[in-house]
């Protein structure tokens, strides 16, 4: 019996997330402000339902985990994240990390906490209940508040990209042994809201 990747609902005090599903496609279509996402697929109010589709399908790959960002306060679906390219031990049927990404919040629920929680109850399930060695998390180079945003969950860049590309990806990851450091570090960061 192999890992299959699903996505539960994770629920925080600000924001629960839930399998992505098209319930949530007004919700997205909404905040119609896409000038802030130069460098990240985010759908335009028309594209909601494809993107959606196209999320599901891959989904049915075995390969994402999609998840609607749900703001707890107003019920409303602010954004969306995933789980996704889920990497197996070489030797055993066990995860051995998972990349957090497709990862968008609406411009109204920026500065929130709503990322930062998010971020938080991705980490902590794959860590303590897939038993990860590794989450990574991937940007374009170029997009400084994308990068800004992972180095403040804690993360740490551990390949730079190369120059010259049709992307230059930034990649950054928290590891197994990193984890309980930068859960308290998260944790405080959450009161402090």
């Amino acid at each position: 019996m192999g890992f299959t990747l699903d996505g539960p609902v994770l629920e925080g005090s600000r924001v629960r997330l839930e399998p992505l599903s098209h319930r949530h496609a007004a919700d997205l279509a909404a905040d119609a402000d896409r000038r802030s996402y130069g460098f990240t697929w985010v759908p335009r109010t028309g594209e909601v339902g494809g993107y959606i589709d196209a999320q599901l399908a891959r989904a049915a790959s075995g390969k994402l985990a999609p998840y609607a960002r749900v703001d707890r306060a107003s019920g409303r679906a602010v954004g969306a994240t995933a789980y996704w390219e889920p990497r197996m031990w070489l030797d055993e049927d066990r995860l051995s990390a998972i990349e957090v990404g497709f990862t968008w919040l609406a411009a109204s629920a920026q500065g929130t906490g709503l990322n930062t929680e998010a971020k938080y109850l991705l980490f902590r399930h794959a860590f303590e209940n897939w038993g990860v060695a590794r989450v990574d998390l991937k940007t374009d180079a170029r997009n400084t508040r994308s990068r800004a945003a992972i180095e403040g969950v804690g993360a740490r860049s551990w390949a730079p990209g190369e120059d010259g590309l049709l992307r230059d990806s930034a990649v950054f990851s928290i590891t197994a042994d990193e984890w309980p450091d930068r859960r308290a570090r998260l944790e405080e960061r959450l009161a402090r809201r």
